[in-house]
């Protein structure tokens, strides 16, 4: 399903369900990471490296460790960037070569509503709006998860450029459905800061794609690299 929302040059691995059988194990260096972990937490982390893992292999990389970098980020082996993502009973990798994207960000969530609160948490005033505009229109999709799910995209593309945080409240989202195709869209994230800069430009918004379908919702942001010549 991830593979909906991405470029044909990104190489995207999922699993479903919470079973760990068939998937690697942990590498050494990884183990520290979850020693303390429930099991919950151990199984979705060790699956979601599993999937980097046979990602990374269809790129021509030797499978290596995925280890934790600044506030947590996955570092990548050189010449690659990606992104990871979880939730119940789901797990993606997504990794692309660093000439092909500058930046690549996936999330998964589960087609429900969030938890009471949250939304005016994350969303600005214009998004609500916008959000109840589409529920009206079509109340089958979690409109307010898939809000969260676009700005956590946004994040893990904006964080590898940056290197710093970017609230919910620094990108404006606007969701649109593609016509024809229900369950599927695009979104447009305006930066509300200055955006970081890729080769010469200063970027001011990151584009985005989302699929809802089975009970999961997936979005990605991919970001083109600097423009040559």
């Amino acid at each position: 399903m991830i593979e909906e929302v991405l470029p044909e040059t990104v190489a995207a691995e999922e699993a479903h369900g919470h079973d760990t059988t068939g998937h690697t194990p942990l590498h050494p260096e990884e183990e520290p990471l979850v020693a303390r972990a429930v099991a919950k937490r151990r199984r979705e982390f060790t699956v979601v490296r599993s999937c980097a893992r046979r990602a990374m292999e269809r790129l021509g990389v030797p499978p290596q460790p995925v280890l934790n970098g600044e506030r947590g980020a996955p570092r990548w082996p050189s010449g690659l960037v990606g992104s990871m993502t979880h939730c119940d009973g789901y797990c993606a990798a997504a990794l692309v070569r660093a000439t092909d994207l500058a930046s690549l960000g996936i999330d998964a969530e589960p087609d429900g509503p969030l938890p009471e609160g949250v939304l005016s948490a994350v969303a600005l005033p214009a998004e609500e709006a916008r959000l109840r505009r589409l529920a009206a229109q079509r109340p089958q999709v979690h409109w307010d998860r898939l809000l969260f799910s676009a700005k956590e995209s946004v994040y893990k593309a904006w964080f590898p450029l940056t290197g710093k945080w970017l609230d919910f409240s620094e990108a404006d989202i606007e969701i649109t459905e593609e016509p024809g195709a229900p369950g599927r869209g695009t979104f447009r994230a305006e930066l509300l800061v200055p955006g970081p800069v890729v080769g010469e430009r200063r970027l001011s918004a990151f584009d985005g794609r989302w699929a809802a379908r089975d009970g999961l919702l997936v979005t990605a942001v991919a970001v083109p690299p600097p423009v040559s010549g």
